[in-house]
């Protein structure tokens, strides 16, 4: 594992794709945390740049700093109940895109693995049985030549899990400096793994919304 430096990128400063009075929908950059970590020198963050736009701005999901793609922010507190409430009944869809090593064999498959931290490497993940149950289903999109570009649907949301169930499959993320080795972190500088599409419900008129972003590898 590199030793993580954070320099998150400034351009684009904020990538906001819909906005109305309850709801802001930013496709995050990749190296950008969600939120600010302890350190002083992690205040940079999406949260924090859309309150400079957005003031009343409510973080109500996450996405890896490494991660690229969709995500939604409440504007008032009903919202922020509301979507935090769907996306803790699994009433969200939403689906990533991501880059691995190899040639992935079947067509599509499902991943059942238990994880839970890895207490001797924080942040760390590990799988084990005796975890939290973790499910993910994927689909290939496109065999290349030394890589895979794999559609990934978690229906549980654990810390990592695209990550670690992918290693598992034998098809690391490349790019991924935190479960990858010297090749899979030198196939790619960033993470290959995107948020590519988000629905929900709105919170106030109820109405389906589907919000996507293409992946950029």
């Amino acid at each position: 594992m590199k030793l993580f430096t954070y320099q998150p990128p400034q351009i684009p400063w904020l990538d906001i794709r819909y906005q109305d009075r309850d709801i802001v929908v930013l496709n995050k950059p990749s190296g950008l945390l969600s939120n600010p970590g302890r350190a002083e020198n992690t205040y940079d963050c999406a949260i924090n740049r859309l309150l400079n736009y957005a003031p009343d701005a409510i973080l109500v999901h996450r996405l890896d700093c490494a991660t690229s793609g969709i995500m939604v922010f409440a504007l008032n507190k009903k919202a922020e109940s509301n979507i935090k409430t769907q996306f803790q009944n699994r009433l969200t869809e939403k689906y990533y895109v991501a880059e691995v090593i190899g040639q992935v064999s079947q067509d599509e498959g499902v991943i059942e693995l238990g994880m839970m931290a890895d207490k001797a490497n924080p942040p760390l993940q590990r799988l084990d049985e005796s975890g939290k149950a973790a499910k993910t289903y994927y689909q290939v999109l496109e065999r290349r030549v030394n890589t895979t570009l794999v559609k990934l649907k978690p229906i549980t949301g654990r810390t990592h899990q695209l990550r670690l169930h992918m290693k598992a499959l034998g098809h690391t993320i490349i790019g991924d400096d935190f479960y990858g080795n010297d090749t899979v972190i030198a196939a790619s500088p960033r993470l290959n793994l995107h948020a590519q599409s988000l629905s929900f419900t709105h919170p106030y008129s109820n109405k389906p919304l589907t919000f996507t972003s293409q992946h950029p590898f």
